[in-house]
């Protein structure tokens, strides 16, 4: 199984990357993290997105706020799927969500919400799901974990309207 590599452009973005790592352990697909900098390491991201799929990656979250560059860096030294995490961090995230997925013609990166990792793991499952049925099975379950939890929450609302 290929695995997930998640990039932060600091330490600070840790505690919202965490989602991703809970997420991604709970399929069992496994990831490495990674600080790297679009800014102040561009080598370095370079290098990593250049080789990541030699290294078995089969996708890569990077996490960032303020101008938020590292998803597009990552993006344009690789050829796997790159899928943008905005940190909130100044003007409410908007800043780096607007960094993050206004990306130019070429250079693709799938944008979640502003710290939005666990959906960021979640669509990663999914790219991986492609080619791995195992993957897929496991994605079907929690779909409808989330039905059935829905549904038992409408049903406890309506008894108490009844009760009431």
């Amino acid at each position: 199984m290929k695995k997930v590599a998640i990039i932060m452009g600091s330490d600070s973005d840790l505690p919202v990357v965490q989602g991703a790592f809970l997420e991604l352990q709970k399929f069992g697909v496994e990831y490495e993290a990674h600080i790297m900098s679009a800014h102040r390491t561009p080598n370095l991201a370079a290098e990593f997105s250049k080789n990541a799929r030699a290294n078995g990656f089969g996708a890569i979250i990077c996490a960032a706020g303020m101008a938020a560059h590292l998803a597009g860096v990552i993006a344009a030294h690789t050829t796997l799927p790159v899928i943008g995490v905005p940190i909130k961090s100044t003007f409410d995230g908007l800043d780096s969500l607007l960094s993050t997925v206004m990306m130019p013609s070429g250079i693709p990166v799938a944008t979640v919400a502003v710290n939005g990792a666990k959906n960021a793991a979640i669509l990663a499952v999914e790219m991986l799901a492609l080619s791995d049925d195992t993957l897929a099975d496991k994605l079907m379950y929690e779909k409808r974990a989330m039905v059935d939890g829905v549904l038992k929450k409408e049903q406890k609302l309506q008894s108490e309207l009844k009760t009431k």
